[in-house]
């Protein structure tokens, strides 16, 4: 019995160690990823000190368009009327007029708590969709989950499960995800990562746990990890690691926003000085920052605003936004925009040795007939090993790649084009590759200073992936 006990501990101990390892190892590659913006709401408690016509402008002036809004904090600053429901058709009227003011969307509303009925619940319900709210934000009774669905499902609205501190009843992320197993995906998690640390989870481990059951966030950083009376301080300057927070969210495909909350109680009267310092830390390391994507958010893949022209066609994995081609020669091309200036940032894969096909811009018309190749540029993919003008990184039958830096067959490429007036700048997996003067040459007759951007498919037996696809005009 005794060398039974030994062997397992020592498989429980190497498994362990096989996971703990793994872990590390997938931390790693988080200073790789390319961070997507995710937008930036702000949880109201944060101004506590001050009234909701108040703290309007404060946030306008940080830049956030999004608010989570938490009950009981005062309207005005000279009358006792308070957030949530109940408020009259005036005080309604009120708050969603200087909303509009501000450029500001009230998107969430928590954290909160009803009665276990579903009648006592329904008025805050009504609330929400009065004022347009999408999500609540609860730490509910075990009990109440059953008629929490069944309001969820009659109002379409989402239901978060917030955690605070050890030892509340949600510390443990596990806790939400057990009661919200089985239940409608409308329900799932409100990651509090301030929370998470002072109950020494990593946030990091806690955002891979919850996945897509993850439906909102308070953001915070802290000066402690394990600690109860950790203080808050700018993103980025603490053991909350921002940075792999934003990292996890980008590869899992969040869709939610992230509502800042800063509690430092020294800091109550004025915190906008470290949200602005947290939030100037945020863009620095947000790769996509003012970038569009070209296929739709995390939520709804789609190639709305893409037409194609020609044989085959390129399907898109709404889940993954993964877009793979199918015969061809043809061209999907996105015709909602014509771009004059611009960085074109995406990402490919040539399934099979020599895949052939290419990225167009500057097409300068609608795309009806094959004419539109010799009036715009195409940077090639071409997955061989030479080094022509026909060449992946070269712009097709003009100007060849000075050298290569793609990745082997199968695995996913990085391409940044920049264009600017009549320059062209390359970059294939972060390696400059080509930097020409464009100008009429090879199949090129003429060139547009605007134009759409178009993929193309080449033919049965060159299937390529594109993901990510992003722009960012340049004034």
């Amino acid at each position: 019995m005794k060398k039974i006990i030994s062997t397992f501990l020592f498989l429980m101990i190497v498994i362990t160690s096989l996971t703990i390892g793994q872990n590390k190892s997938e931390r790693l590659f988080y200073k790789d990823v390319r961070i997507k913006e995710i937008p930036m709401a702000m949880q109201c408690w944060t101004f506590r000190k001050f009234s909701f016509m108040e703290t309007l402008p404060k946030v306008e002036e940080l830049g956030i368009k999004w608010l989570e809004a938490f009950p009981g904090q005062k309207i005005y600053p000279n009358k006792d009327v308070t957030i949530g429901p109940g408020m009259s058709d005036e005080d309604i009227k009120a708050v969603k007029d200087a909303l509009k003011k501000h450029s500001i969307t009230l998107k969430a509303f928590g954290v909160t708590n009803f009665d276990t009925s579903k009648e006592a619940a329904r008025p805050t319900f009504e609330f929400a969709k009065t004022m347009g709210i999408k999500i609540i934000v609860i730490e509910p009774k075990y009990d109440d989950y059953k008629f929490i669905e069944e309001l969820v499902k009659e109002y379409n609205i989402k239901i978060a499960v917030h955690n605070h501190a050890k030892p509340s009843k949600y510390w443990n992320p596990e806790t939400v995800m057990k009661n919200v197993q089985g239940l409608d995906k409308r329900m799932g998690v409100a990651g509090d990562t301030g929370h998470w640390l002072r109950s020494g989870i990593d946030p990091v481990d806690a955002i891979r746990l919850c996945g897509d059951r993850l439906i909102n966030m308070h953001l915070k950083d802290l000066d402690q990890f394990g600690i109860k009376e950790a203080q808050d301080v700018p993103f980025g300057t603490g053991k909350a690691n921002v940075h792999d927070i934003l990292a996890e969210l980008t590869l899992q495909g969040y869709s939610g926003s992230l509502s800042v909350e800063h509690e430092r109680g020294s800091d109550a009267m004025n915190p906008s000085p470290p949200i602005k310092k947290g939030l100037d830390y945020i863009n620095s390391i947000t790769y996509y920052k003012g970038y569009t994507s070209l296929l739709g958010n995390s939520a709804n893949h789609s190639k709305h605003g893409w037409n194609h022209y020609g044989p085959g066609y390129f399907s898109l994995d709404r889940k993954t936004g993964v877009l793979i081609s199918e015969g061809g020669m043809g061209l999907l091309w996105y015709s909602a925009k014509q771009y004059e200036d611009f960085i074109l940032d995406l990402e490919f894969k040539c399934h099979a040795h020599n895949t052939n096909s290419g990225v167009f811009y500057r097409i300068p018309d609608y795309v009806t007939n094959n004419d539109y190749i010799h009036h715009s540029f195409e940077v090639q993919i071409n997955d061989n090993d030479e080094l022509t003008k026909h060449s992946t990184g070269a712009v097709y039958d003009a100007e060849a790649a000075k050298l290569h830096a793609s990745n082997s067959t199968g695995e996913w490429n990085h391409y940044k084009i920049t264009v600017i007036k009549d320059r062209v700048t390359v970059e294939l997996n972060g390696v400059e590759v080509n930097k020409w003067k464009m100008e009429p040459r090879g199949k090129i007759m003429d060139f547009a200073l605007e134009g759409y951007i178009g993929l193309q498919n080449h033919d049965s037996h060159a299937k390529i992936s594109y993901r990510n696809i992003y722009v960012k005009e340049l004034k």
